[in-house]
Protein backbone atom coordinates (compact mmCIF):
# COMPACT_ATOMS: atom_id res chain seq x y z
CA UNK A 1 0.00 0.00 0.00
CA UNK A 2 2.42 2.54 0.69
CA UNK A 3 4.64 1.58 -1.98
CA UNK A 4 1.53 2.01 -4.28
CA UNK A 5 1.15 5.88 -2.85
CA UNK A 6 4.99 6.76 -3.25
CA UNK A 7 4.52 5.93 -6.54
CA UNK A 8 1.54 7.98 -7.24
CA UNK A 9 3.04 10.97 -5.67
CA UNK A 10 5.83 10.93 -7.63
CA UNK A 11 3.79 9.84 -10.81
CA UNK A 12 0.73 12.45 -10.03
CA UNK A 13 -1.72 10.25 -11.43
CA UNK A 14 -5.61 9.91 -10.21
CA UNK A 15 -7.55 7.60 -12.38
CA UNK A 16 -10.91 9.13 -11.57
CA UNK A 17 -11.45 13.10 -12.94
CA UNK A 18 -12.98 15.14 -10.71
CA UNK A 19 -15.57 16.45 -13.24
CA UNK A 20 -16.70 13.10 -14.04
CA UNK A 21 -17.06 11.67 -10.27
CA UNK A 22 -16.52 13.83 -7.74
CA UNK A 23 -17.30 11.56 -5.38
CA UNK A 24 -14.76 8.89 -6.21
CA UNK A 25 -12.03 11.60 -6.97
CA UNK A 26 -12.22 12.79 -3.58
CA UNK A 27 -11.68 9.67 -1.90
CA UNK A 28 -8.77 8.87 -4.07
CA UNK A 29 -7.56 12.18 -3.32
CA UNK A 30 -7.13 11.74 0.10
CA UNK A 31 -5.51 7.73 -0.07
CA UNK A 32 -3.08 8.93 -2.22
CA UNK A 33 -1.67 12.03 -0.98
CA UNK A 34 -1.62 10.68 2.12
CA UNK A 35 -4.11 12.91 4.00
CA UNK A 36 -5.79 10.33 5.99
CA UNK A 37 -5.91 6.46 6.46
CA UNK A 38 -9.16 4.64 6.91
CA UNK A 39 -7.71 1.17 7.72
CA UNK A 40 -8.31 1.50 11.07
CA UNK A 41 -10.68 -1.19 12.60
CA UNK A 42 -13.49 0.89 13.86
CA UNK A 43 -15.75 2.63 10.69
CA UNK A 44 -15.36 6.20 10.42
CA UNK A 45 -12.49 6.55 12.44
CA UNK A 46 -9.54 7.69 10.30
CA UNK A 47 -5.65 7.52 11.34
CA UNK A 48 -4.65 11.47 10.68
CA UNK A 49 -1.23 10.79 8.74
CA UNK A 50 1.53 13.11 8.98
CA UNK A 51 0.68 15.50 6.17
CA UNK A 52 -2.91 15.86 6.90
CA UNK A 53 -2.42 16.23 10.35
CA UNK A 54 0.12 18.96 9.81
CA UNK A 55 -2.72 20.88 7.41
CA UNK A 56 -5.17 20.35 10.03
CA UNK A 57 -2.59 21.80 12.89
CA UNK A 58 -1.90 24.64 10.46
CA UNK A 59 -5.69 25.59 10.19
CA UNK A 60 -6.07 24.89 14.31
CA UNK A 61 -3.23 27.49 14.76
CA UNK A 62 -4.82 30.34 12.74
CA UNK A 63 -7.77 29.49 15.03
CA UNK A 64 -6.50 30.01 18.57
CA UNK A 65 -4.68 33.03 17.10
CA UNK A 66 -7.93 34.84 16.55
CA UNK A 67 -9.17 33.46 19.81
CA UNK A 68 -6.39 34.77 21.70
CA UNK A 69 -7.09 37.91 19.78
CA UNK A 70 -10.85 38.19 20.91
CA UNK A 71 -9.90 36.93 24.49
CA UNK A 72 -10.68 33.82 24.55
CA UNK A 73 -9.17 31.30 26.83
CA UNK A 74 -8.25 27.47 25.59
CA UNK A 75 -9.52 24.56 28.03
CA UNK A 76 -9.47 21.05 27.97
CA UNK A 77 -12.61 19.28 29.52
CA UNK A 78 -13.00 15.55 30.39
CA UNK A 79 -13.96 13.44 27.74
CA UNK A 80 -16.39 11.48 29.56
CA UNK A 81 -19.75 13.13 30.28
CA UNK A 82 -22.25 11.86 33.06
CA UNK A 83 -25.87 10.88 31.89
CA UNK A 84 -27.34 12.75 34.54
CA UNK A 85 -25.47 16.07 33.31
CA UNK A 86 -26.69 15.89 29.44
CA UNK A 87 -29.80 14.60 30.75
CA UNK A 88 -30.86 18.37 32.18
CA UNK A 89 -31.80 19.87 28.96
CA UNK A 90 -34.45 17.90 27.40
CA UNK A 91 -34.17 19.40 24.05
CA UNK A 92 -30.34 18.40 23.81
CA UNK A 93 -30.51 15.19 24.93
CA UNK A 94 -33.51 14.29 22.33
CA UNK A 95 -31.56 15.65 19.63
CA UNK A 96 -28.32 13.80 20.12
CA UNK A 97 -29.89 10.40 21.89
CA UNK A 98 -29.54 8.36 18.80
CA UNK A 99 -25.75 9.76 17.96
CA UNK A 100 -24.44 9.23 21.57
CA UNK A 101 -21.60 5.95 22.29
CA UNK A 102 -22.18 4.79 25.71
CA UNK A 103 -20.10 3.29 28.33
CA UNK A 104 -21.85 1.31 30.69
CA UNK A 105 -19.07 -1.10 32.49
CA UNK A 106 -15.55 -0.10 33.87
CA UNK A 107 -13.89 -3.46 33.76
CA UNK A 108 -16.46 -5.56 35.04
CA UNK A 109 -18.30 -3.51 37.18
CA UNK A 110 -21.35 -1.95 35.72
CA UNK A 111 -21.39 1.71 36.43
CA UNK A 112 -24.51 3.17 38.23
CA UNK A 113 -24.42 6.35 36.14
CA UNK A 114 -23.83 5.73 32.78
CA UNK A 115 -21.19 7.92 31.00
CA UNK A 116 -21.58 8.78 27.11
CA UNK A 117 -18.33 10.04 24.76
CA UNK A 118 -18.82 14.20 24.27
CA UNK A 119 -21.15 14.10 21.31
CA UNK A 120 -20.26 18.39 21.94
CA UNK A 121 -19.17 19.65 25.54
CA UNK A 122 -22.35 21.75 26.58
CA UNK A 123 -23.18 19.33 29.65
CA UNK A 124 -19.70 18.77 30.18
CA UNK A 125 -18.51 22.36 30.37
CA UNK A 126 -21.63 23.96 31.83
CA UNK A 127 -21.90 21.73 35.57
CA UNK A 128 -18.20 23.47 35.98
CA UNK A 129 -19.31 26.96 34.70
CA UNK A 130 -21.70 27.18 37.76
CA UNK A 131 -19.19 26.86 39.90
CA UNK A 132 -16.76 29.10 37.89
CA UNK A 133 -19.36 32.41 37.37
CA UNK A 134 -20.21 33.75 40.64
CA UNK A 135 -20.54 37.53 40.05
CA UNK A 136 -21.25 40.10 37.08
CA UNK A 137 -17.37 40.47 37.50
CA UNK A 138 -16.52 37.00 36.39
CA UNK A 139 -18.28 38.03 32.71
CA UNK A 140 -18.02 37.89 30.11
CA UNK A 141 -16.72 34.28 30.21
CA UNK A 142 -14.92 32.58 26.82
CA UNK A 143 -13.73 29.89 26.69
CA UNK A 144 -12.79 27.20 23.67
CA UNK A 145 -11.33 23.91 23.03
CA UNK A 146 -9.91 21.90 20.06
CA UNK A 147 -10.45 18.10 20.91
CA UNK A 148 -11.94 15.16 19.10
CA UNK A 149 -16.00 14.56 19.31
CA UNK A 150 -17.98 11.15 18.58
CA UNK A 151 -21.29 10.55 17.25
CA UNK A 152 -22.47 7.64 15.53
CA UNK A 153 -22.77 8.19 12.24
CA UNK A 154 -25.03 6.23 10.39
CA UNK A 155 -24.76 7.54 6.68
CA UNK A 156 -21.84 6.58 4.57
CA UNK A 157 -18.87 8.02 6.29
CA UNK A 158 -16.40 10.17 3.90
CA UNK A 159 -13.07 11.40 5.36
CA UNK A 160 -12.91 15.07 7.18
CA UNK A 161 -16.58 15.27 6.26
CA UNK A 162 -18.75 12.65 8.09
CA UNK A 163 -17.04 10.21 10.29
CA UNK A 164 -17.54 9.21 13.57
CA UNK A 165 -14.64 10.67 15.67
CA UNK A 166 -14.43 14.01 14.66
CA UNK A 167 -11.84 16.58 15.03
CA UNK A 168 -13.50 19.72 16.88
CA UNK A 169 -13.22 23.45 17.68
CA UNK A 170 -15.68 24.57 20.08
CA UNK A 171 -16.20 28.14 21.68
CA UNK A 172 -18.50 28.61 24.78
CA UNK A 173 -19.23 32.13 26.30
CA UNK A 174 -21.40 33.56 29.19
CA UNK A 175 -22.72 36.64 29.77
CA UNK A 176 -24.57 39.17 31.25
CA UNK A 177 -27.43 39.58 28.69
CA UNK A 178 -29.20 38.94 25.52
CA UNK A 179 -27.51 41.92 23.85
CA UNK A 180 -24.25 41.07 24.99
CA UNK A 181 -24.42 37.61 23.78
CA UNK A 182 -25.57 39.02 20.20
CA UNK A 183 -21.99 41.15 20.14
CA UNK A 184 -20.11 37.84 20.86
CA UNK A 185 -22.09 36.35 17.80
CA UNK A 186 -20.83 39.14 15.66
CA UNK A 187 -17.66 38.80 16.85
CA UNK A 188 -17.43 34.85 15.72
CA UNK A 189 -18.39 35.54 12.39
CA UNK A 190 -16.00 37.91 12.06
CA UNK A 191 -13.21 35.51 13.06
CA UNK A 192 -14.88 32.66 10.88
CA UNK A 193 -14.19 34.95 8.16
CA UNK A 194 -11.12 35.35 8.49
CA UNK A 195 -10.52 31.79 8.69
CA UNK A 196 -12.22 31.85 5.47
CA UNK A 197 -10.01 34.07 4.08
CA UNK A 198 -6.62 31.72 5.10
CA UNK A 199 -7.99 28.48 3.94
CA UNK A 200 -9.45 30.36 0.87
CA UNK A 201 -13.32 29.04 1.24
CA UNK A 202 -16.02 31.47 1.26
CA UNK A 203 -19.33 30.37 1.88
CA UNK A 204 -22.73 31.47 2.66
CA UNK A 205 -24.28 32.23 6.27
CA UNK A 206 -27.72 31.57 6.78
CA UNK A 207 -30.11 31.50 9.79
CA UNK A 208 -31.38 27.50 10.60
CA UNK A 209 -34.83 27.21 10.41
CA UNK A 210 -36.76 26.51 13.81
CA UNK A 211 -36.76 22.35 12.75
CA UNK A 212 -33.33 22.11 12.47
CA UNK A 213 -31.39 24.25 14.70
CA UNK A 214 -29.05 23.08 17.08
CA UNK A 215 -30.84 21.09 20.11
CA UNK A 216 -31.64 23.78 22.66
CA UNK A 217 -30.56 26.47 21.09
CA UNK A 218 -32.64 29.51 20.88
CA UNK A 219 -31.20 29.95 17.00
CA UNK A 220 -28.77 29.17 14.77
CA UNK A 221 -26.58 30.26 12.18
CA UNK A 222 -24.71 28.16 9.49
CA UNK A 223 -21.95 28.60 7.35
CA UNK A 224 -22.14 26.47 3.99
CA UNK A 225 -19.76 26.17 0.99
CA UNK A 226 -20.56 24.66 -1.62
CA UNK A 227 -18.71 21.69 -2.90
CA UNK A 228 -18.04 21.25 -6.79
CA UNK A 229 -20.61 18.77 -7.00
CA UNK A 230 -23.20 20.89 -6.29
CA UNK A 231 -23.97 19.80 -2.25
CA UNK A 232 -23.29 22.37 -0.05
CA UNK A 233 -21.15 21.19 2.93
CA UNK A 234 -21.55 22.90 6.57
CA UNK A 235 -18.15 24.01 7.64
CA UNK A 236 -19.40 26.08 10.93
CA UNK A 237 -21.94 26.67 12.84
CA UNK A 238 -22.88 29.95 15.71
CA UNK A 239 -25.96 29.15 18.87
CA UNK A 240 -27.31 31.79 20.64
CA UNK A 241 -28.72 30.17 23.45
CA UNK A 242 -30.19 32.99 25.46
CA UNK A 243 -30.65 31.34 29.36
CA UNK A 244 -31.84 27.70 27.42
CA UNK A 245 -28.84 25.87 29.06
CA UNK A 246 -28.05 28.31 31.86
CA UNK A 247 -31.43 27.58 33.64
CA UNK A 248 -31.51 23.88 33.89
CA UNK A 249 -27.65 24.25 34.66
CA UNK A 250 -28.16 26.94 37.15
CA UNK A 251 -25.76 28.92 35.83
CA UNK A 252 -26.23 32.43 37.50
CA UNK A 253 -24.28 35.77 38.51
CA UNK A 254 -25.25 38.17 40.86
CA UNK A 255 -25.79 41.87 39.30
CA UNK A 256 -24.44 45.21 40.63
CA UNK A 257 -27.94 45.53 42.26
CA UNK A 258 -27.15 42.32 44.25
CA UNK A 259 -30.03 39.95 42.52
CA UNK A 260 -29.21 36.57 40.82
CA UNK A 261 -30.01 36.57 37.43
CA UNK A 262 -29.35 34.03 34.77
CA UNK A 263 -26.33 34.02 32.33
CA UNK A 264 -26.84 34.03 28.56
CA UNK A 265 -24.79 32.03 26.43
CA UNK A 266 -23.60 31.33 22.90
CA UNK A 267 -21.84 28.52 21.14
CA UNK A 268 -19.33 28.55 17.65
CA UNK A 269 -18.07 25.51 16.31
CA UNK A 270 -16.04 24.12 13.26
CA UNK A 271 -14.51 20.72 12.84
CA UNK A 272 -12.33 18.82 9.94
CA UNK A 273 -14.84 19.71 7.61
CA UNK A 274 -12.49 22.85 6.33
CA UNK A 275 -9.79 20.86 5.50
CA UNK A 276 -12.36 18.81 3.43
CA UNK A 277 -13.90 21.96 1.86
CA UNK A 278 -10.20 22.94 0.80
CA UNK A 279 -9.34 19.73 -0.82
CA UNK A 280 -13.07 19.76 -2.40
CA UNK A 281 -13.11 23.31 -3.98
CA UNK A 282 -9.41 24.14 -4.69
CA UNK A 283 -7.90 20.04 -6.24
CA UNK A 284 -8.07 19.42 -9.98
CA UNK A 285 -7.05 16.41 -11.54
CA UNK A 286 -3.49 16.52 -10.52
CA UNK A 287 -3.64 16.63 -7.14
CA UNK A 288 -3.90 19.18 -4.23
CA UNK A 289 -4.00 23.03 -4.74
CA UNK A 290 -3.09 24.46 -0.80
CA UNK A 291 -3.37 27.96 0.10
CA UNK A 292 -0.20 28.98 1.04
CA UNK A 293 -0.93 29.86 4.74
CA UNK A 294 -1.64 26.52 5.76
CA UNK A 295 0.48 24.37 3.01
CA UNK A 296 2.44 22.03 5.39
CA UNK A 297 5.47 23.25 2.98
CA UNK A 298 4.51 26.90 0.82
CA UNK A 299 7.67 26.62 -0.88
CA UNK A 300 9.66 23.47 -2.69
CA UNK A 301 13.10 24.31 -3.92
CA UNK A 302 14.36 21.87 -6.78
CA UNK A 303 17.90 22.25 -8.26
CA UNK A 304 18.87 20.73 -11.43
CA UNK A 305 22.12 19.95 -12.01
CA UNK A 306 24.92 17.16 -13.71
CA UNK A 307 27.82 15.99 -12.23
CA UNK A 308 29.65 19.11 -13.20
CA UNK A 309 27.12 21.70 -11.67
CA UNK A 310 26.16 19.49 -8.49
CA UNK A 311 28.15 21.67 -6.02
CA UNK A 312 27.14 25.17 -7.56
CA UNK A 313 23.89 24.31 -7.92
CA UNK A 314 23.08 23.08 -4.40
CA UNK A 315 25.06 25.76 -2.82
CA UNK A 316 23.26 28.46 -4.59
CA UNK A 317 19.82 26.70 -4.12
CA UNK A 318 20.75 25.89 -0.16
CA UNK A 319 21.05 30.24 -0.08
CA UNK A 320 17.70 30.62 -1.66
CA UNK A 321 16.12 28.36 1.24
CA UNK A 322 17.77 30.08 4.15
CA UNK A 323 16.87 33.20 2.98
CA UNK A 324 13.20 31.89 2.91
CA UNK A 325 13.25 30.32 6.33
CA UNK A 326 14.97 33.31 8.05
CA UNK A 327 11.62 34.77 6.26
CA UNK A 328 9.60 31.68 8.52
CA UNK A 329 8.49 30.33 5.39
CA UNK A 330 8.05 26.48 5.33
CA UNK A 331 10.63 25.97 2.61
CA UNK A 332 11.84 22.65 1.55
CA UNK A 333 14.64 21.34 -1.05
CA UNK A 334 14.29 18.56 -2.82
CA UNK A 335 17.86 17.44 -3.74
CA UNK A 336 17.11 13.75 -4.03
CA UNK A 337 18.93 11.82 -6.81
CA UNK A 338 15.85 11.74 -8.83
CA UNK A 339 14.53 12.97 -12.25
CA UNK A 340 13.72 16.39 -12.17
CA UNK A 341 9.87 15.93 -13.90
CA UNK A 342 9.67 12.98 -11.02
CA UNK A 343 10.48 15.67 -8.50
CA UNK A 344 7.64 18.59 -10.30
CA UNK A 345 4.67 15.74 -10.57
CA UNK A 346 5.64 14.56 -6.75
CA UNK A 347 5.34 18.27 -5.28
CA UNK A 348 2.61 19.49 -7.78
CA UNK A 349 0.64 16.06 -6.68
CA UNK A 350 1.01 17.35 -3.26
CA UNK A 351 -0.54 20.85 -3.96
CA UNK A 352 2.16 23.15 -2.62
CA UNK A 353 1.73 26.88 -3.62
CA UNK A 354 5.09 27.47 -5.17
CA UNK A 355 8.22 25.51 -6.30
CA UNK A 356 11.59 26.70 -7.31
CA UNK A 357 13.74 25.69 -9.97
CA UNK A 358 17.40 26.66 -10.25
CA UNK A 359 19.53 25.10 -12.72
CA UNK A 360 22.97 25.85 -14.37
CA UNK A 361 21.44 27.50 -17.67
CA UNK A 362 19.25 29.79 -14.83
CA UNK A 363 22.34 30.99 -12.96
CA UNK A 364 23.93 31.69 -16.33
CA UNK A 365 20.83 34.47 -16.93
CA UNK A 366 20.91 35.52 -13.28
CA UNK A 367 17.22 34.09 -12.59
CA UNK A 368 15.21 30.69 -11.23
CA UNK A 369 11.94 29.86 -12.48
CA UNK A 370 8.65 29.96 -10.29
CA UNK A 371 6.10 27.39 -10.94
CA UNK A 372 2.77 28.12 -9.58
CA UNK A 373 0.68 25.82 -8.36
CA UNK A 374 -2.79 27.40 -8.59
CA UNK A 375 -2.04 28.56 -12.14
CA UNK A 376 0.03 25.61 -13.50
CA UNK A 377 2.00 28.20 -14.87
CA UNK A 378 5.96 29.07 -15.01
CA UNK A 379 7.50 32.73 -14.78
CA UNK A 380 11.15 33.76 -14.34
CA UNK A 381 12.71 35.84 -11.52
CA UNK A 382 16.03 37.66 -10.99
CA UNK A 383 18.01 35.81 -8.61
CA UNK A 384 18.13 38.55 -6.38
CA UNK A 385 15.23 39.35 -6.09
CA UNK A 386 13.70 35.83 -4.98
CA UNK A 387 12.47 36.83 -1.75
CA UNK A 388 10.63 39.59 -3.14
CA UNK A 389 9.51 37.46 -5.69
CA UNK A 390 8.05 34.51 -3.50
CA UNK A 391 6.29 36.51 -0.79
CA UNK A 392 4.52 38.72 -3.05
CA UNK A 393 3.75 35.68 -5.27
CA UNK A 394 2.52 33.45 -2.18
CA UNK A 395 0.44 36.55 -1.07
CA UNK A 396 -1.14 36.82 -4.69
CA UNK A 397 -1.99 32.93 -4.89
CA UNK A 398 -3.66 32.90 -1.39
CA UNK A 399 -5.80 36.09 -2.89
CA UNK A 400 -6.51 34.57 -6.19
CA UNK A 401 -7.42 31.31 -4.69
CA UNK A 402 -10.08 32.85 -2.63
CA UNK A 403 -11.30 35.34 -5.62
CA UNK A 404 -11.63 32.66 -7.62
CA UNK A 405 -13.58 29.80 -5.35
CA UNK A 406 -15.70 33.27 -4.28
CA UNK A 407 -16.42 33.36 -8.09
CA UNK A 408 -17.37 29.81 -8.78
CA UNK A 409 -20.40 30.02 -5.01
CA UNK A 410 -21.71 33.04 -6.64
CA UNK A 411 -22.30 31.85 -9.85
CA UNK A 412 -23.75 28.90 -8.57
CA UNK A 413 -26.64 30.59 -6.14
CA UNK A 414 -29.58 30.64 -8.63
CA UNK A 415 -32.26 33.01 -7.42
CA UNK A 416 -35.97 31.72 -8.71
CA UNK A 417 -39.11 33.15 -7.94
CA UNK A 418 -40.82 28.97 -8.51
CA UNK A 419 -39.78 26.10 -6.55
CA UNK A 420 -39.67 24.73 -9.46
CA UNK A 421 -37.65 26.31 -10.87
CA UNK A 422 -34.76 25.60 -9.02
CA UNK A 423 -34.95 21.84 -9.47
CA UNK A 424 -32.36 21.35 -12.63
CA UNK A 425 -29.71 23.65 -10.92
CA UNK A 426 -26.59 22.07 -9.03
CA UNK A 427 -25.89 24.47 -6.46
CA UNK A 428 -27.76 26.67 -4.03
CA UNK A 429 -31.18 28.41 -5.30
CA UNK A 430 -32.57 31.31 -3.18
CA UNK A 431 -36.32 32.23 -2.80
CA UNK A 432 -38.24 34.52 -0.96
CA UNK A 433 -39.94 32.78 1.77
CA UNK A 434 -42.95 33.73 4.18
CA UNK A 435 -41.14 32.21 7.05
CA UNK A 436 -43.92 29.26 6.87
CA UNK A 437 -42.71 25.82 7.84
CA UNK A 438 -45.19 24.05 5.07
CA UNK A 439 -44.20 26.76 2.35
CA UNK A 440 -40.57 25.27 3.03
CA UNK A 441 -41.93 22.02 2.74
CA UNK A 442 -43.75 22.67 -0.64
CA UNK A 443 -40.26 24.57 -1.84
CA UNK A 444 -38.33 21.53 -0.73
CA UNK A 445 -40.71 19.10 -2.45
CA UNK A 446 -40.58 21.44 -5.84
CA UNK A 447 -36.86 21.93 -6.22
CA UNK A 448 -35.96 18.57 -4.80
CA UNK A 449 -33.19 20.39 -2.08
CA UNK A 450 -33.68 20.58 1.27
CA UNK A 451 -33.71 24.37 3.20
CA UNK A 452 -30.83 25.63 4.46
CA UNK A 453 -32.06 29.06 6.24
CA UNK A 454 -32.76 32.19 5.86
CA UNK A 455 -30.38 34.24 4.24
CA UNK A 456 -28.38 36.36 6.70
CA UNK A 457 -26.94 38.65 3.52
CA UNK A 458 -30.36 39.11 2.44
CA UNK A 459 -32.21 40.36 5.48
CA UNK A 460 -35.39 43.24 4.78
CA UNK A 461 -35.00 42.50 0.87
CA UNK A 462 -38.59 42.99 -0.12
CA UNK A 463 -40.37 39.56 -2.18
CA UNK A 464 -43.32 37.49 -2.41
CA UNK A 465 -43.12 34.03 -0.99
CA UNK A 466 -42.22 31.75 -3.67
CA UNK A 467 -45.22 29.64 -2.67
CA UNK A 468 -47.83 31.33 -1.27
CA UNK A 469 -47.50 34.64 -2.57
CA UNK A 470 -47.11 36.58 0.35
CA UNK A 471 -45.11 39.64 0.90
CA UNK A 472 -41.65 39.01 2.57
CA UNK A 473 -38.21 40.25 4.06
CA UNK A 474 -37.27 36.68 4.34
CA UNK A 475 -34.93 34.73 1.84
CA UNK A 476 -34.23 30.76 2.07
CA UNK A 477 -31.88 29.35 0.29
CA UNK A 478 -32.12 25.60 -0.22
CA UNK A 479 -29.31 22.73 -1.84
CA UNK A 480 -28.69 19.45 -1.45
CA UNK A 481 -26.12 18.79 1.72
CA UNK A 482 -23.60 16.11 2.68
Amino acid sequence: MAQKQDDAQREGKLEVKKEENFAEWYLEIVQKTGLSDNRYPIKGMNVWTPYGWKIMSLIDGFIRAEMERSNHQEVCFPLLIPKTEFAKEAQHIKGFDAEVYWVTHAGTNELDIPLLLRPTSETAMYSMFKLWVRSHADLPLKIFQIVNTFRYETKQTRPFIRIREIHFFEAHTCHEDFEDAEKQIKEDLAIMEKVGEHICVPYIIDKRPEWDKFPGAFYSLGADCLMPNGRALQIGTVHQYKENFSKPYDITYESDSGEHKHVHQTTYGMSERLLGAVIGIHGDNKGLILPPDIAPFQVVVVPIFDKDSKDTVLGAAKKIVDELKALKLRVHMDDRDIRPGAKFYHWEFLGVPLRIELGPKDMAKGVVTFFRRDLGKKTTHPDKEVVKGVTETLADINKEMFVKAKAILDGNIKEVKEPKDGKSHEGIVRMAWCGDEKCAKAMEEGSGKGVLGTSVAHEGKKGQCAVCGKETTNWVHLANTY
